[in-house]
Parts: C-alpha cells; sequence; structure tokens
C-alpha cells in the first residue's frame, strides 16, 4: 500500500488504474482483523464480526475510485476494486448480489481465471438459485481444483446433502493446507446437522 501510495504521489504513475489498485487494498486490508481466529484459522466471510472492520481503511477505499474514473480506462483492478467495496457491505441484499455478478461478468471477460469463474457461479447462486448456479459450476469442469468441489459442496447443501458430502469429501482430498481443511470438515457438518 506504501509503494502505490507512492506512485500516486508521482504525476508520471498516477494514472487510473495505480488508483483502483489502492481502492483494491484498501478494502481487502479493512477485514484483514476479522479474516482470522485468535487461533489463527480463517474465518468465511458470511461468519466475520463486521465491527473488526476497519471503517478508516473502507473510506480511503471509497476515495480512490473517484480518482480512478478518469479517461477509458477500465482494468482489472477498476473491478475487483468494486467487488471488494460490495463485501464491505454486510447486509445481505439482491441488489450486492447482481453487483458483484456483473462485475464478475466483466472482469471473467477481460481477465478469465479458475477462481474468477468459480466466484462469479457463487455470486449466481446468490442472485438466481443453488441449482442454475450448479448447472454453471460444473460446466466449469475445475476437477483439479478443491475450490471447485468446496463449492459444488457448497450449492448442493441443504437439497442433496449426500451429494454435498461427495463433494466436501473429494475437497478435503485434494485441499493442500491444514487451513483449507478445517474449513471444509467445518462445512460437512454443517451439512450432516442440516
Amino acid at each position: 500500500m506504501r509503494l502505490t501510495y507512492l506512485l500516486i504521489l508521482n504525476e508520471a504513475t498516477n494514472l487510473p488504474e495505480t488508483n483502483a489498485l489502492m481502492a483494491l487494498m484498501c478494502f481487502h486490508s479493512s477485514r484483514f482483523e476479522a479474516r482470522t481466529s485468535e487461533s489463527g484459522e480463517i474465518i468465511l466471510y458470511q461468519d466475520q464480526d463486521e465491527t473488526l472492520w476497519n471503517q478508516e481503511l473502507i473510506e480511503k477505499g471509497t476515495y480512490f475510485p473517484g480518482k480512478s474514473s478518469t479517461g477509458n480506462t477500465l482494468s482489472k483492478y477498476h473491478l475487483e476494486a468494486e467487488i471488494a467495496y460490495w463485501h464491505t457491505q454486510k447486509k445481505d441484499s439482491t441488489e450486492k448480489w447482481q453487483h458483484i455478478l456483473e462485475l464478475y461478468n466483466n472482469l471473467i471477460i477481460l481477465e478469465y481465471s479458475p477462481i474468477v469463474a468459480l466466484n462469479r457461479t457463487f455470486a449466481l447462486s446468490k442472485v438466481t438459485s443453488k441449482q442454475e448456479a450448479i448447472v454453471e459450476a460444473e460446466k466449469l469442469n475445475l476437477t483439479d481444483n478443491h475450490f471447485y468441489y468446496s463449492l459444488l459442496g457448497n450449492l448442493y447443501s441443504n437439497f442433496d446433502n449426500a451429494k454435498a458430502l461427495q463433494h466436501f469429501e473429494t475437497a478435503i482430498g485434494m485441499a493442500k493446507t491444514s487451513s483449507d481443511k478445517n474449513i471444509i470438515r467445518k462445512n460437512i457438518q454443517n451439512t450432516i446437522i442440516n
């Protein structure tokens, strides 16, 4: 963030994408305190305590997009910053997820990646339905990625728990870090309970 700020202070590098990158980093950094527990375990977005979010960084983040909207440049940083902004709005609303889905639609055209495709599919499930998102997810066929199976497990949860558990078991077998495995175990427990 310091380096990016120095670039913003320099007339030659004070570009729209530099400001968009700064906004992105502000929004992501604003939630750092809420992302891990005292024992170092990852806390998923929906379980984060928003009172731990740094409002000063969120406000700084909202300043830089105005600076990034000059000219004709639309970079991945612009789209990612907007997605990160919407994640600083904790309320689960249709408007929020429609905006996020539209941003992912643009991002996937601008610069495809498997993670962007998976995140877009999750946003689609929030806007339309889990069933429609499953159809889209299965088209991706990212069978070498444990996040793919985790997503399918989440999408199948609460209406076909047997399939959800099958996908979670595949995901846990592929996951490489203990924190990823712990998250999948929690998903398995929640699926069994529900």
